[in-house]
């Protein structure tokens, strides 16, 4: 069969209808091709915010983790600022508490000082009174007013660096009388003590002790039948003239002493050979001559040349440059007693004297 030739835009029905259909079909293509494409962009959309909201739900959950980690850490750092605020209220009481002491002890100290100032005051005064009464006792080491109208002895050697100050402690020292130094040896202590001749002698040791050099060394002795310290605990001690202690204690065994027994002259001297280093000056207060030497008399009486024989002896003791000073109290019947201080006093470059009735 032959075909006809095909001529320009002459088609035939089945032509037409074949292109319509492929017209179709290729619109069917291209719709279903833009229908994918939509389909496929809005997959890649909703893949999108699903990755997006995946993302976001991974972050908010990351979010919601640290949320929490905040949350706790801001839960213990809120229990540690209560426990910090607890420590803190506490130690705001403390130190108020300590504040309220603090007040308190200021009040005290203010009491205390103005108690200060005002001992400060009185000690002042007390000074002052001191001081006026140093000056009017001048350079004693030890004031002593006595109740006669003479106030020195004319010639006494108060000087030297070691005084030894030797007093007789015997009975004779009670009075000047043999009758009434029986009598008196026979009553009480406080009568004894008591008794003017003695008083006389203990108030010409405490006169002396008060007008030693302050820059002396000193001893007190009582002897009798023996001879010892007036402060027991120095035997071989120099004491010391500034020291009120030291006087003081003199003083008050002076004071308390009783006179009893005989007179050994020999014990004395023989008591300042001891001291070391050696007295410079010696003051000796006694009332005659030695009723007895080294050793105790069998008899109970003495002459006159036994007096003088023991003197000599005992002065054989003393050794070579040291001055003897002697105060000579009043004793009746010694008659040689005078003269041979004074000779102790020329050949010992010392004094001699008998004070009056009235001294110190």
């Amino acid at each position: 069969m032959k075909r006809r030739p095909v001529t320009p835009f002459s088609l035939s029905f089945l032509d037409i209808m074949f292109c319509g259909f492929g017209a179709v079909v290729l619109l069917v293509l291209i719709i279903n091709a833009d229908t994918v494409q939509a389909r496929n962009e809005v997959f890649a959309d909703l893949r999108a915010d699903v990755v997006r909201m995946e993302n976001e739900l991974i972050i908010g959950e990351e979010n919601r983790v640290i949320a929490r980690n905040s949350l706790k850490a801001s839960e213990q750092a809120l229990v540690l600022t209560r426990g910090d605020a607890a420590r803190v209220q506490n130690s705001l009481l403390e130190i108020e508490a300590g504040l309220t002491d603090l007040n308190l002890e200021t009040s005290a100290s203010r009491s205390h000082i103005n108690k200060l100032k005002s001992d400060l005051k009185g000690l002042d005064k007390t000074t002052q009174q001191l001081s006026a009464e140093r000056e009017a006792q001048g350079d004693k080491v030890h004031q002593y007013a006595g109740e006669g109208d003479r106030q020195y002895l004319t010639g006494l050697k108060l000087g030297g660096k070691r005084i030894l100050i030797l007093l007789d402690v015997s009975a004779s020292m009670l009075d000047e009388t043999i009758v009434n130094i029986i009598r008196l040896r026979n009553l009480d202590d406080n009568s004894k003590r008591a008794a003017e001749k003695w008083q006389r002698g203990r108030n010409t040791a405490e006169w002396l002790i008060a007008n030693l050099p302050q820059s002396a060394k000193f001893q007190l002795h009582f002897f009798n039948t023996t001879s010892r310290p007036a402060l027991a605990d120095n035997q071989n001690r120099w004491l010391s003239a500034n020291s009120p202690a030291d006087i003081n204690g003199v003083v008050k065994a002076l004071r308390e002493l009783i006179p009893a027994g005989g007179t050994s002259l020999y014990q004395a001297f023989k008591a300042a050979r001891k001291l070391e280093p050696r007295p410079d000056n010696i003051l000796l207060i006694t009332d005659g001559l030695p009723t007895q030497g080294r050793r105790t008399p069998s008899g109970t009486t003495v002459t006159s040349q036994q007096r003088v024989v023991h003197f000599n002896r005992a002065a054989e003791l003393i050794p070579s440059g040291i001055p003897v000073n002697t105060i000579l109290l009043p004793m009746e019947g010694d008659v040689y007693a005078a003269a041979a201080y004074w000779k102790l006093a020329v050949n010992t470059h010392g004094s001699f004297l008998t004070p009056a009735r009235d001294w110190p």
